[in-house]
């Protein structure tokens, strides 16, 4: 495989470049086993529908067929849960959880990575993603199976962190 190269200029990166190298979706972590793509997340409803609006052109147009977008504002009503499970990026900041590469937090970085793309915050990230496994501890000791109506927040975070929750 060839690297290629991605330049990024949106709101919120300007001329940023990094290199693919892995092929899409090959290749992680041994740790890291996400349940679902970024077009599977985007389709279902994450982040308020806001997350990709402005840097649709850094990934595949085949994301985007099928995404719940909202252009104008953060929506809950567009997550698969109907609920709000999302702190502020505010919040994401004070806590550190940013790395520089990817100011719109881990989805941005699980988006990267699932193209190909390997940096140094990948063992950080892969870390945070097993911490919710705690969640899922949690949905699947305290609701019946596929009780969509049990934990939706709790059920849409972890959606937002690639968990198939619906599944639980």
């Amino acid at each position: 495989m060839i690297a290629r190269m991605i330049t990024v200029n949106d709101r919120m990166q300007r001329d940023y470049s990094y290199r693919l190298t892995e092929p899409t979706g090959r290749n992680f972590h041994p740790d890291f086993r996400p349940e679902l793509t970024p077009a599977e997340l985007l389709a279902l409803g994450v982040f308020g529908g806001k997350y990709m609006t402005d840097c649709r052109d850094e990934f595949p147009a085949s994301w985007f067929r099928r995404a719940r977008l909202s252009p104008d504002r953060h929506d809950p009503t567009m997550n698969f849960f109907g609920v709000n499970a999302s702190q502020p990026l505010a919040v994401w900041r004070k806590n550190g959880w940013i790395y520089h590469e990817d100011p719109r937090g881990w989805f941005q970085w699980y988006c990267r990575y699932y193209l190909g793309r390997r940096c140094l915050d990948d063992d950080r990230q892969v870390h945070r993603w097993r911490q919710m496994t705690r969640h899922v501890a949690q949905v699947t000791q305290g609701c019946r199976p596929r009780d969509h109506d049990c934990r939706r927040r709790q059920r849409q975070a972890l959606l937002h962190w690639a968990y198939d929750s619906r599944k639980l």
